[in-house]
């Protein structure tokens, strides 16, 4: 081997150890540095000259030392299964999320409780039946049941605005995810143009992309893979969003014409949906990942009322109950609706009259029970509670008194529909009887003898409201609740969610730091272990110099010696 060339091996090692030293003071300057991957040099040997050939082996010298590559040190499949884990914990922990906000709504964790109103309803029921003559304990029973109204309607719509207001979550969910996609598109291009010619390894925009797939896969469940040219490629929920040559938008549409609340769509997909909600939510099929759809599960596709209590249990725990906020109103509503027609029901009550021929029935007030008013005309069939577009009562028509056999001054129910808001005795639409309101006389509590004596059985039945089980929970459960057992249930029912879902969410998050901890002993920064390289490779570089010198110095006595 000549001088020269050996010159040339001390010059490959100053630069390998060069190269070395820069990676590591590259280490150590971003040791602190959030989502930074150590980067390792990988030194090979450099090319070799071939000068003979012996019966045992080739006879070739080596001339020094390249770098192979400067790579990232992590591990794909930590990286893929924290991904996958933050994305459940944050499907959970919005769903809890929302629990607090329902919570401090009753106002039973701090604040004016809605028990309050309910236990002064039933205090003004007590003193009614007991003196239902005096007109301060009617006067009474109006405030409170005004105030039971007033403080129920408050919950109803903050459950409303609560669900619309979550529409400013999930767009600005989708805007980030869109934002990240692009910037991931980007990325893509300047990775590939960096990497293009096989030398150079772009790992700071790598670490930059890295992170982007860690916050998405927090936002939404992802898969995604890397081309041999450095791109990588994602899709959300099954659907492609980033691609080798773009990105696909991800966008929101309204559930339905008629309702304010938004979802999110694929507008390159003809307005497809991004989440197929049907699907029940199961850890093992992995439909339970992603905070976007954590916050569409919670809020539910619509209000719920109690007439979504009458569902089967199965269409009830599919389209209901996954819901925190539909279950609340579904079971809140069922409690308003329990308490004002229990109280109607005693003070106008009403009888079913069947037709023997046709089998046909209609509900009737019950002239014979109802109780009266106390004023001069003995005013019968007021209910305390009112629909507000649609009456208590509507007069039989001739046709109707003559098919039921009843007399014509009969007054016919309205009866409740489902299809139709308006008919029902829901939140929205209940309100105090104004003739009631205006006139505590008229509430009907006197015997329809006329006498001015007290009906005594109303009273009763009036007093015994509270204490008669009138609904389940749920239509899981079979076991009926009156009024304060439903709303200790009620609340013990949310509190119980609340704690399962914090419960999954805090075992989510340690098993994430316990993902992010083995992730970050492979591609963490150690100061202690950059600092022994830094030593090392200065040795390294301090060798190549003294080699150099000592070629150097025999170059320069070669010469010398061949100029005498």
């Amino acid at each position: 081997m000549s001088l020269m060339s050996s010159l040339y091996i001390g010059v490959s090692g100053l630069g390998a150890s060069q190269n070395s030293l820069n990676t590591t003071a590259h280490n150590l300057a971003n040791v602190n540095s959030p989502g930074y991957v150590r980067q390792q040099v990988l030194q090979q040997d450099s090319t070799y000259i071939k000068w003979g050939v012996t019966h045992l082996s080739s006879l070739q010298t080596g001339l020094g030392t390249d770098i192979a590559t400067v790579r990232q040190v992590r591990d794909m499949f930590l990286d893929k299964a924290y991904r996958q884990e933050t994305g459940r914990q944050g499907f959970y922990e919005v769903q809890y999320q929302a629990v607090e906000e329902v919570e401090g709504m009753l106002g039973e964790t701090e604040g004016v409780a809605f028990q309050n109103s309910l236990n002064d309803l039933w205090t003004s029921l007590q003193e009614l039946s007991k003196t239902p003559g005096q007109i301060e304990a009617r006067a009474s029973l109006v405030q409170n049941a005004q105030s039971f109204l007033e403080r129920a309607g408050i919950i109803q719509n903050q459950l409303k605005e609560y669900q619309v207001n979550l529409n400013k979550q999930i767009t600005d969910k989708v805007d980030r995810i869109n934002d990240i996609a692009d910037r991931i598109n980007t990325l893509n291009g300047e990775i590939s143009a960096n990497e293009c010619n096989g030398v150079e390894h772009a790992n700071d925009l790598r670490d930059e992309r890295n992170n982007l797939l860690d916050e998405l896969g927090q936002i939404i469940s992802i898969t995604y893979k890397e081309k041999p040219n450095g791109v990588v490629t994602v899709s959300a929920e099954g659907v492609q969003l980033v691609s080798e040559t773009g990105t696909y938008k991800m966008g929101t549409a309204k559930v339905s014409d008629s309702s304010p609340l938004l979802k999110p769509v694929w507008p390159g997909y003809n307005d497809t949906d991004v989440f197929n909600l049907d699907r029940p939510t199961s850890t093992q099929d992995n439909t339970d990942i992603g905070s976007l759809k954590g916050l569409l599960v919670s809020r539910g596709n619509g209000t719920a009322n109690y007439t979504d209590m009458l569902r089967s249990p199965e269409d009830y725990n599919t389209n209901i109950n996954t819901s925190v906020i539909m279950t609340v109103q579904a079971q809140f509503d069922q409690l308003i609706h329990g308490v004002v027609t229990a109280i109607n029901d005693v003070l106008s009550p009403n009888k079913t009259v069947t037709d023997p021929l046709s089998g046909t029935s209609i509900t009737v007030l019950d002239k014979d029970k109802a109780p009266v008013g106390m004023d001069p005309n003995y005013t019968m069939g007021e209910g305390l509670f009112n629909r507000k577009t649609v009456d208590r009562y509507r007069p039989i028509t001739a046709a109707e008194a003559a098919t039921y056999g009843l007399p014509a001054d009969t007054m016919v129910y309205n009866e409740e529909d489902p299809s139709d808001t308006y008919s029902l005795f829901t939140l929205s639409q209940i309100e105090i009887n104004k003739n009631i309101k205006s006139n505590y006389s008229l509430i009907p509590l006197s015997s329809n003898a006329r006498t001015g004596e007290v009906d005594v059985k109303a009273a009763e039945a009036l007093a015994s409201i509270w204490k008669t089980p009138f609904a389940t929970l749920s239509p899981n459960s079979l076991t009926k609740s009156t009024f304060k057992d439903y709303y200790t249930a009620f609340i013990g029912d949310l509190a119980t969610r609340g704690e399962q879902l914090k419960g999954i969410s805090d075992n989510q998050a340690t098993l994430t730091g316990n993902i992010d901890n083995q992730r970050q002993q492979v591609s963490g920064v150690s100061s202690d272990e950059e600092l022994t390289n830094l030593i090392k490779y200065q040795h390294a570089y301090n060798a190549s110099s003294r080699y150099i010198n000592v070629i150097n110095e025999m170059l320069e006595h070669v010469i010398n010696t061949l100029g005498r």
